[in-house]
């Protein structure tokens, strides 16, 4: 039930091509209609001939030049028919594996992070191409191929008991031995070659989680040990798949014996009939080309099969992920977002991860007004990332709701919500592309002095145009040609061209040192002139001059008033600034 609901979906994927599967389905009839013409003119040429002594040359003739020319035509329609089916097949394969790969992949850009977090990004990657991949050779291999072989099985076989209803029944019970095996084959090997996908992909996200921390395993001398792990893996691949193999082998030679072996059975069945007088030569012959046509066919269908049974566990894997929902539905009836003052509410916001069901945040409620600027300290595990992983939708509370202007953020579209959000991370995440187009994923449309106005600002600007091609350098992958502060000012410039009303920084100069973070900090102060700015931060001395500052304690806000206020009460935000700044926490106490 597996394989036949997989390869059912498989061929829903052509979606309105449908009419274009219909046609090949047409053509690949007549093909088949065509082959099974062969043999029997073929038969039909040799009963001519057993006949020729008793028949007038003339008429002998006459009746060879009329079986002649329809199996030239017979001929020449197959060819155009094959011609037909392959040009269709090929392009029909070939534009929906693209379009697969495209949905495949904004789907999987479209998940949350909790997908991503849980599920390897060489896994991923691995899902689509070899799921697409099976996708395409599927479609061409059977539009093409297999379609006139499950044709002639199914329809033209059992016109060949009206030929001759002895010998076609010896054809269709070699055919349905030949059927029966195949299928004993598919279910014994069925879940070994499931496991050995399975390895598959654990070899693909070992090699790709090496190869990403290439640094890490040089510095470490891990080498021999990353190497000697991916070689235990591919040994675990041979070894569940060395079985499987054998089992097709074993298909294969006797997919090849059948070919003797029916031509055998016709042989002696049909000499037997037509010493009884109930089969000619001709049909003898005609039912030694069926069996040759169909074993052959099926031949080629078992290594099909084969195939298919193969690509199984890569296509449910590609259907698997396609089949992840979002933990953040968007409502059909979602709404754009309208944020011109990007006023944040929170209001009695609880939450927990659906995975371990324990409290991460507590009836959390505060209100930034337009234009302020919120700190959010603790511990780690505080919940302070966690509250403006809500603020994006990233995740929907357990209770409670969170407003922008007064609009509940589940009311509203995604795209709008995230579009007037500006987020600058702690490690800036850069593509492996141009500058400017890294700066343009911020904003697809800015011009030329839009963009340079905002990395003036990030002051940025000086250090592009001294790479070697300006704004067009590559910067390597995740932008590793460029130092730790120069990554960061093109990150909040990227930031700074979205423009959006509400802008979150996660310990956005945590990674710096003191002289580059002192440059990334002028460039952060004019990114969060006028915008609503959330501040994550562990140094608690780049929290003086926020409006607020929210002190998170095991998910809940315990404290929040101003730097000052906060040391005058001595309570736990007094404490961490005293653990941090010590001995000068106990003077700033006094001072105030």
């Amino acid at each position: 039930m597996r394989f036949i609901k997989t390869y059912s979906r498989v061929l829903g994927l052509l979606g309105r091509d449908i009419r274009v599967a219909g046609f090949l389905a047409f053509a690949n009839l007549l093909v088949a209609g065509l082959q099974f013409l062969d043999p029997v003119l073929f038969g039909r040429v040799v009963n001519l001939l057993s006949r020729s002594d008793s028949m007038p040359h003339s008429e002998m003739w006459h009746a060879a030049a009329v079986l002649l020319g329809i199996w030239v035509a017979v001929g020449i329609g197959g060819i155009v028919s094959n011609i037909a089916v392959a040009l269709q097949t090929e392009r029909l394969a070939h534009r929906h594996r693209i379009k697969a790969m495209g949905r495949y992949f904004q789907h999987v850009l479209a998940l949350p992070l909790s997908f991503h977090g849980g599920t390897h990004s060489g896994r991923i990657i691995k899902g689509m191409l070899t799921g697409t991949d099976g996708l395409f050779g599927t479609w061409l291999v059977f539009f093409r191929d297999q379609l006139s072989t499950i044709l002639s099985a199914v329809v033209l076989l059992p016109m060949t008991l009206f030929l001759n209803w002895r010998l076609g029944l010896v054809l269709i019970v070699l055919v349905a031995v030949f059927l029966v095996f195949t299928a004993i084959v598919v279910k014994k090997t069925e879940t070994a070659q499931r496991a050995v996908e399975g390895l598959n992909s654990s070899l693909a996200g070992t090699a790709q989680d090496a190869i990403s921390n290439v640094m890490v395993v040089q510095s470490f001398t891990r080498l021999s040990a990353e190497a000697r792990l991916f070689s235990d893996i591919a040994n675990q691949v041979i070894k569940h798949q060395f079985p499987v193999l054998n089992w097709w082998a074993l298909v294969n030679v006797m997919t090849r014996a059948s070919s003797t072996l029916a031509v055998i059975a016709i042989v002696v069945v049909g000499t037997w009939l037509h010493m009884q007088g109930m089969a000619s030569v001709g049909e003898i012959v005609s039912f030694m080309g069926f069996a040759m046509l169909l074993i052959g066919r099926l031949e080629t269908a078992a290594s099909f099969v084969s195939s298919l049974f193969f690509k199984l566990p890569a296509l449910e894997d590609f259907f698997r992920t396609l089949d992840e929902r979002s933990t953040v539905p968007e409502k059909n009836d979602a709404r754009i977002l309208w944020a011109p003052r990007g006023e944040v509410r929170f209001e009695n916001v609880s939450f927990a991860y659906p995975a371990s069901g324990a409290a991460v945040l507590t009836d959390v409620s505060f209100k930034a007004r337009q234009g302020s600027c919120i700190a959010l300290v603790g511990q780690t595990g505080a919940g302070k990332s966690t509250a403006m992983t809500l603020l994006q939708r990233l995740w929907d509370p357990t209770s409670g709701r969170i407003t922008i202007d007064g609009q509940d953020l589940r009311d509203i579209t995604l795209d709008s919500l995230r579009s007037n959000i500006g987020v600058v991370f702690q490690e800036s995440l850069l593509f492996n592309r141009s500058i400017r187009d890294n700066l343009l994923v911020g904003k697809p449309d800015a011009t030329e002095d839009e963009l340079e106005q905002a990395c003036r600002m990030a002051d940025a600007h000086e250090f592009i145009v001294r790479q070697a091609n300006g704004y067009d350098t590559l910067i390597g992958e995740r932008g590793t040609t460029l130092s730790g502060g120069q990554r960061q000012r093109l990150a909040i410039a990227r930031a700074l061209l979205k423009n959006p009303p509400i802008l979150i920084l996660d310990e956005a100069t945590s990674a710096l040192d003191a002289a580059t973070e002192a440059r990334v900090g002028n460039a952060l102060k004019t990114l969060m002139a006028g915008r609503t700015t959330f501040i994550i931060a562990h140094r608690l001395s780049t929290v003086r001059d926020a409006d607020e500052i929210l002190v998170f304690d095991n998910g809940s806000v315990v404290e929040q008033g101003t730097f000052q206020s906060l040391l005058a009460r001595r309570g736990h935000f007094a404490d961490l600034v005293e653990t941090q700044l010590s001995p000068a926490a106990p003077h700033l106490v006094a001072a105030e």
